[in-house]
């Protein structure tokens, strides 16, 4: 009995020492991560309150990130720092504190964070592509180079206005081969954006219902997805949780896939690469690999991969996106949509294609497509942005290697700029005399001198395409189908809800 007695009493006090320690390691972690935090905190704009371990990050809804950033802009101002565990993140709220940030102090905020969870795919501390690249050497030489390519293959030239005008042919034909039967719009829409960017960067294009095609899009928008979420962000500042077996391949499978096609491509292409007869975009940057310094200037194949990878999905989600939302308006406001195809009958008539020059003659119709870019909010936080040095703004000292959110939705929306901020409204483009006027707060392309690099091709592909359709079709919703959802799906790119339309031949 006596040695039982000892027993419990021994294992007593080992709990109890257990206990101590517990308790002193528990204490002593969140000591350290109180001293850790506020030191990281001190020198930042003010923002909630920051938990230990996660920070702030329970503030937030990553699922829609842009509307807890609107929420938080009402308590904390424009210019306020979240904490996504240990990392200090600045949002940047409203046209004033943007436009200074991106346009008045460029170089401070032209640098980007690095992502740990695209490490899989091929990114590394030198090779980044050309949208996610740190500022730097390599960037603006990769940059340099992807636009003078671009230019050089026809972007704001003739050549590709042709390009374009040829797929909406093709696209017209297999809207009209749905004989006014309800159809999602979807894929037609994203196959002739996509084959625009792929002809100039593979020198091909994907037929209307190609299978491969239709895999390839639903690869990509999962891999949308799976960077889409509390789950994406928390790895992003914990990333010694990828390392974990099994994790990434499970997690982001399809951002793998989609690279894994990318690849594909390159290799076919590869095959068949003539250095003395240039075809695209892809067979330059195998040229420039050839050259001098070609490592040094980011030509090599690992970022051939990433560039391509850059400009195939930049320049076709967006653009696509957008066209989307504009049919969506049209059956939502049908007045707007008569309005729109009246200017079309008169500048452009119903037989000739449309062309760039008939834009500056149709102010109506250029309004419309401004608007939907602007209610659409397709990229709402923007992409994110780091300080490249110490910089302030509007008072707030913002440290070196700071993550900046750019929210782009508080800018297109901003109650102070314009006049029916969250309503559908295209005279916010028209002046007294129904004449097409740009505003400075339309940002959807961002700004500063990480501006999106398919901004001309992109205006020339919605204006294209969009009078393309209006002056062949009227969009009208189903019988008995429900009115569809205006919120809009967030995915990195804020893109509507899957909808049901008839085109009616004109």
């Amino acid at each position: 009995m006596s040695l039982l007695l000892w027993l419990g009493s021994q294992l007593l006090s080992c709990w109890n020492n257990i206990s101590v320690v517990g308790v002193f390691v528990t204490v002593f972690a969140l000591l350290l991560d109180f001293l850790k935090r506020r030191k990281k905190w001190s020198h930042y704009p003010p923002g909630p309150v920051s938990l230990p371990f996660i920070g702030t990050m329970l503030h937030v809804d990553f699922s829609k990130p842009h509307i807890s950033f609107n929420q938080l802009r009402k308590k904390y101002g424009d210019i306020y720092t979240l904490q996504n565990c240990w990392t200090n993140v600045v949002v940047l709220n409203g046209y004033k504190t943007v436009k200074e940030a991106l346009v008045h102090k460029s170089e401070d905020f032209a640098d980007r964070p690095h992502f740990p969870m695209y490490d899989h795919m091929g990114y590394s501390k030198k090779y980044q592509g050309v949208v996610m690249a740190r500022y730097g050497h390599i960037w603006k030489e990769q940059r340099r180079f992807t636009l003078t390519t671009l230019r050089n293959f026809g972007m704001g030239k003739k050549t590709l206005e042709e390009r374009v005008l040829e797929e909406a042919r093709f696209l017209c034909s297999a809207v009209n081969a749905e004989e006014g039967r309800p159809f999602i719009l979807r894929f037609l829409v994203n196959n002739a954006v996509c084959n625009v960017i792929c002809t100039t960067v593979f020198g091909d294009r994907f037929d209307y219902g190609d299978e491969m095609f239709k895999k390839l899009l639903d690869m990509f928008e999962n891999s949308l997805n799976e960077e889409t979420g509390f789950l994406a962000q928390f790895l992003n500042v914990v990333p010694v949780l990828l390392r974990i077996p099994g994790v990434t391949k499970k997690l982001f499978g399809a951002q793998k896939a989609f690279m894994d096609y990318i690849d594909v491509l390159i290799t076919k292409h590869m095959k068949t690469w003539d250095p003395d007869h240039t075809r695209d975009f892809t067979d330059v940057f195998l040229k420039e690999m050839k050259g001098k310094d070609a490592e040094e200037n980011g030509f090599s194949h690992e970022n051939l991969r990433l560039v391509t990878a850059d400009l195939f999905t930049a320049g076709s989600e967006t653009t696509s996106t957008t066209l989307r939302w504009a049919i969506l308006y049209m059956l939502l406001h049908p007045k707007i949509q008569s309005k729109v195809q009246d200017e079309i009958d008169k500048v452009i008539g119903r037989e000739r294609q449309p062309t760039m020059a008939d834009q500056v003659n149709m102010p109506y119709t250029n309004a419309v497509i401004h608007e939907v870019q602007r209610f659409g909010d397709i990229v709402p936080a923007g992409v994110p942005h780091m300080t490249y040095r110490d910089t302030e703004l509007q008072g707030f000292f913002i440290p070196k290697g700071t993550t900046i959110i750019t929210n782009l939705s508080s800018v297109l929306k901003d109650a102070t700029v314009w006049e029916k901020p969250n309503e559908f409204y295209p005279e916010h483009f028209l002046d007294a005399n129904g004449q097409f006027v740009k505003r400075e707060a339309f940002l959807p392309f961002s700004a500063g001198r990480r501006v999106c690099l398919g901004e001309q091709l992109a205006r020339m592909e919605l204006f294209l395409f969009f009078t393309s359709l209006l002056q062949k079709f009227t969009f009208v919703l189903p019988k008995d189908q429900p009115r569809p959802r205006e919120d809009g799906r967030f995915a990195l790119t804020n893109s509507p809800h899957p909808y049901l339309v008839q085109a009616v031949p004109r």
